[in-house]
């Protein structure tokens, strides 16, 4: 094996007599299965984790470097790790969990918060469906200060407690999803230590995530979206579109948008409405904002082999991805007994195609934007074969997409993501199901908001307000508890509705609904310091101190900006809860006194029509 060890500016070989420490020194030390590297500080010795642990010292073939070094502007230390090699060998380093809290790495279902409650085994970190998985960054961060942030090329997988038993490895395997026509293997990696978690993640967003460009339409922060999808499913027609469009109106409630899913379409890829269903689609349009609303409609990114002529003309342009075998066969959540196809946006050409016909949608009915679906990489068909380098396949089709489809403007919405935090668009959770628990449920509506903005994607737009009903639709309860959690988050969407249950459930609703409209100014505030520094729209709530150790452990409460903190009711048939303050005066949402934090407040009472919230007036 070919080592190379730069410390401190210096190169030494890994044999080399152990150096005297300095302030921050890192050694390794030779185990039987790889190396451990310890970190060294004026007072202790921290074992940080075992690396190398897939590679015989025997290799020839493989290269490992190691270099350290001070970034004097931010005061933080970095190691940058590095192996390469022939495809088939295998990289794994782990970095022990120890007591610490982590954050970041992929969307999940199962959205648990800090993420060492999770248990991930060998992880492709692609954007993909299994597990929500559409937004999947490489970058972790943990409550002492340490951040790893992976480097694109790497064919990276991630485990959690299988490989080492409360460890997170990292695993870099030139295997599914990843092309076996690879070269090399690579896993190159940057381990930052700073003085806490805030100081890491604002230099990760500066040196690797990026930030927004720009803030979404104000209209769809301030008022709600109505979509079809959750009330009529594919099920959608002229008579019912008018019908509930009334319905909202007749309401009172006010709206962002109307928004018109699923089934559209004479068939899957057409970009052609279906004149059975919808007649006369561009009066329809004109006769609903008439009624005060602009109108949206969904988008995807497929073409059903039985959707005639545009398959056929996609296909022979070359417009599809296709396997290393060469088919374009793929599938996708409506196949509808068809065999479907992913249009390849990494081809300019095709990207092309694709937004002129969506532009002529526009321009025939008078639509005023798009909810944009899908676009992760696994829909494409395996292995799939893309532009660009291949040591950044399967991603280059996520990017190509979301950037494509950003040219559309502030309205529009997206649900995947891979390094695309810069766009001044709103990024949507993968549908939520109608449930409370950690299954994909309610309690996940807080954690996944903030793992989102934890990977820097700050402009989220939360799934329907009581879930997508797959299974049952929301209870009375399950519905005004998810609204009153969905208040301080960025926008609101509807599709079931609040007189879907009685007069109670509507005024509770039409309060919480204005409450968020009141607080749009600040929500637009807080998303231009995003812009400007990259602050989470919605941090967690050690943001206002990342040192305190209770505040680095709460998953159920949030914040908005560095001066709103929610704390809603996610657990079912509850009337009260604990709360947690951070240091600082806390203005009492509900009861209008002052409360000095840090302090927890046991028991807080919250019947159905309570959501507790606080400003905080002071932080010293």
């Amino acid at each position: 094996m070919k080592w190379l060890v730069l410390l401190a500016g210096l190169t030494v070989a890994l044999a080399a007599a152990p150096r005297r420490p300095s302030a921050r020194d890192f050694e390794l030390e030779e185990t039987e299965n790889g190396f451990n590297i310890i970190a060294i500080t004026d007072s202790s010795r921290i074992l940080l984790g075992n690396i190398g642990r897939q590679i015989s010292p025997q290799d020839d073939e493989v290269t490992f470097e190691i270099t350290e070094g001070r970034d004097q502007a931010s005061g933080g230390y970095k190691v940058t790790i590095s192996w390469q090699g022939p495809s088939d060998r295998i990289f794994e380093d782990c970095y022990d969990f120890g007591n610490r809290q982590w954050y970041g790495g992929p969307e999940q279902k199962q959205q648990h918060w800090p993420i060492q409650k999770a248990n991930l085994q060998k992880y492709s970190i692609i954007s993909k469906e299994a597990d929500n998985a559409a937004v999947s960054e490489r970058y972790w961060v943990n409550s002492a200060g340490w951040y790893i942030y992976v480097h694109p090329e790497a064919p990276l997988f991630v485990d959690h407690h299988n490989i080492l038993d409360n460890h997170i490895c990292f695993v870099a395997e030139v295997t599914d999803p990843y092309s076996a026509k690879r070269t090399r293997n690579v896993l190159e990696y940057d381990l930052w230590f700073f003085d806490d978690a805030k100081q890491a993640h604002q230099h990760a967003v500066d040196t690797y995530l990026g930030k927004p460009s720009g803030i979404p339409d104000y209209r769809m922060i301030q008022y709600p979206v109505w979509s079809t999808w959750a009330r009529y499913s594919r099920e959608i027609d002229q008579e019912n579109l008018w019908a509930f469009a009334n319905e909202i109106n007749d309401s009172g409630f006010p709206n962002a948008q109307f928004e018109i899913d699923d089934l559209w379409e004479i068939c899957y890829g057409s970009l052609t409405v279906d004149e059975r269903k919808l007649p006369n689609l561009r009066q329809l349009v004109q006769d609903i904002k008439g009624l005060g609303f602009r109108v949206t409609i969904w988008v995807h990114p497929f073409i059903n082999k039985d959707c005639e002529p545009w398959y056929s003309e996609a296909l022979s342009k070359g417009y599809f991805v296709l396997n290393e075998e060469g088919s374009p066969d793929t599938s996708w959540w409506n196949n509808n007994g068809s065999i479907p196809a992913y249009i390849d946006f990494t081809n300019p050409e095709a990207a092309d195609w694709f937004s002129s016909r969506v532009q002529n949608l526009i321009d025939t009915y008078d639509i005023d934007s798009l909810k944009f679906d899908a676009g992760e990489s696994s829909w494409s068909p395996q292995i799939p074969v893309q532009n660009g380098d291949i040591d950044l396949h399967p991603g280059h089709i996520v990017q190509a997409y979301v950037r494509t489809v950003a040219k559309f403007g502030p309205m529009i919405e997206v649900r995947s993501g891979m390094r695309t935090q810069d766009l001044p668009i709103f990024i949507r959770m993968v549908d939520k199901d109608t449930l409370w628990d950690f299954e994909n449920g309610l309690a996940t509506l807080v954690t996944t908001l903030l793992q989102m903005n934890l990977n820097g994607y700050t402009l989220v737009l939360p799934d329907m307000i009581g879930g997508n009903g797959y299974n049952e639709k929301p209870s009375k309860e399950l519905f005004v508890r998810w609204l009153q959690a969905n208040v301080f988050m960025p926008t609101l969407q509807y599709s079931f509705v609040p007189w879907d249950h009685d007069d109670e459930a509507v005024e509770i609703c039409r309060r919480y609904t204005q409450l968020h409209a009141e607080f749009a100014d600040e929500i637009v505030a807080v998303m231009q310091k995003s812009v400007e520094s990259g602050a989470p729209v919605n941090p967690p709530i050690w943001w206002i101190d990342p040192t305190d150790e209770e505040a680095l452990a709460v998953w159920d409460e949030f914040l908005l900006g560095e001066r709103v903190l929610a704390a809603p009711v996610l657990e079912e048939g509850a009337v009260s809860r604990d709360i947690y303050l951070p240091r600082g005066a806390w203005r009492d949402g509900v009861t209008g006194e002052l409360v000095a934090g840090p302090t927890w407040l046991r028991d807080y009472p919250a019947p159905l029509d309570v959501l507790p919230y606080f400003t905080l007036e002071d932080s010293n």
